[in-house]
């Protein structure tokens, strides 16, 4: 009687212990659950921000930038604000606080925002193929000038343009070229008649034509596209000067962006064939990019004391 009950109460604290680790694991496979999974290899989902640099007048880039805004909300699957900034600086500390995701830099922008917050290049536009352009002196096509030199023989009566002072084809490239040949120091200290900066690059060409000023610096792809949409005609410009040639204009992000959202705007931006779009940012194409391909601008803005400077309009 003794071992027959030892044996039903043996056989019930099994029973017990069984149906109790059963519990313990369907508790733990619903706190597994439950449980946040980990975002390391996951896209981010929320409102992408993308900040762009004034290169271009607004009202001259809206209809790119909505298109752009609509293309990157299908192919990416969430939604997309992009944000026009009045100055060079606005987005460079934008960007370091994390009020947006993406910017649009000029080289000289991004080795400044590189070295403040870590920004990365991830993506940059192509030009029939190259990654490059460079920065160009140009005139009226009626000017009696053919080179730099003919130019800088007449300095003393020149009236001439750079584009923001933070731009690397419209002020920095140009601004050593200058300072080379013992013409300009800064801008308050040069042997022209005037130094102005007109803030973009179409403001720059359109200066030229009208006459405001004799000698304008500007990006050639910039100027190129223009020319190619129709808003300028190639035939009312000279070239009389052409840098080497300079790593194009970056789109960089957030240092702590994950590596699927950095490969799905990548891919984003290289199915791009709307030449509206394309047009808007002086470029046939998109690439990718990375950090060591501004290596030379790096290097330039640091000879010319560029690292140090706030990029706010001067």
């Amino acid at each position: 009687m003794k071992k027959g009950l030892f044996m039903l109460l043996f056989s019930l604290i099994l029973l017990i212990t069984a149906c109790g680790g059963k519990a313990e694991e369907t508790n733990e496979a619903e706190v597994n659950e439950g449980a946040p999974k980990s975002t390391e290899a996951s896209e981010e989902k929320g409102e992408l921000v993308i900040g762009l640099i004034p290169s271009q007048s607004e009202g001259e880039m809206e209809t790119a930038i909505e298109k752009l805004k609509v293309e990157l909300e299908e192919k990416l699957g969430r939604p997309v604000k992009i944000d026009h900034y009045p100055a060079y600086n606005g987005v460079v500390e934008a960007l370091n606080y994390e009020h947006i995701d993406m910017a649009y830099f000029g080289p000289l922008t991004y080795v400044i925002a590189h070295e403040r917050s870590g920004a990365k290049a991830i993506i940059t536009q192509l030009v029939n193929g190259e990654p490059y352009y460079h920065s160009y002196f140009i005139t009226k096509a009626d000017a009696p000038w053919e080179t730099l030199d003919e130019l800088l023989a007449d300095k003393s009566t020149i009236d001439l343009a750079f584009g923001s002072p933070s731009s690397t084809s419209g002020s920095l490239i140009p601004g050593v070229e200058l300072k080379e040949r013992g013409v300009f120091r800064d801008a308050d200290d040069y042997d022209f008649a005037a130094v102005t900066y007109t803030g973009s690059h179409d403001i720059t060409a359109q200066s030229v034509l009208n006459g405001s000023v004799d000698v304008g610096a500007i990006d050639s792809a910039i100027f190129e596209a223009r020319i190619r949409s129709g808003a300028i005609n190639e035939a009312d410009y000279k070239i009389i000067w052409k840098s080497e040639r300079i790593f194009q204009y970056p789109w960089a992000v957030r240092p702590n962006m994950d590596e699927a959202t950095i490969q799905a705007l990548q891919e984003a931006f290289m199915s791009i064939t709307d030449e509206d779009i394309l047009n808007a940012f002086g470029a046939t194409a998109f690439t990718t990019a990375s950090n060591e391909d501004y290596e030379a601008i790096r290097n330039a803005a640091i000879i010319d004391g560029r690292m140090d400077d706030d990029l706010g309009d001067k």
